[in-house]
């Protein structure tokens, strides 16, 4: 593995690179740790608006979903028949083992 490098920090405008620095002393760091934070944070908040974006999706669809599975529920009687169903069902393979 080659060894690590320092972060190169050439600007091509001394004065946004004065600014950089001048930001840098206000917060009491060095240029590099500034750079890299300002860096952390915007990615940071890049990934917060993609799981915001995620999450109003996912419960979009899940309305989505529930309102499908709300008009495919089954009703009161559908339910009924098909536990009478399901009971002879049973009672014919208890039969069916015992004889």
């Amino acid at each position: 593995m080659p060894p690590t490098k320092a972060m190169n920090l050439r600007f091509p405008d001394p004065e946004q690179r004065a600014a950089i620095e001048a930001a840098a002393r206000q917060e009491g760091v060095s240029l590099q740790e500034y750079i890299l934070s300002a860096a952390y944070a915007r990615a940071t908040a890049v990934e917060e608006r993609f799981l915001d974006a995620f999450r109003r999706s996912m419960f979009r669809s899940g309305d989505a979903f529930a309102e499908e599975a709300g008009a495919a529920a089954p009703g009161a009687e559908q339910r009924t028949a098909e536990l009478e169903a399901r009971r002879d069902l049973e009672e014919q393979q208890k039969r069916g083992h015992a004889a």
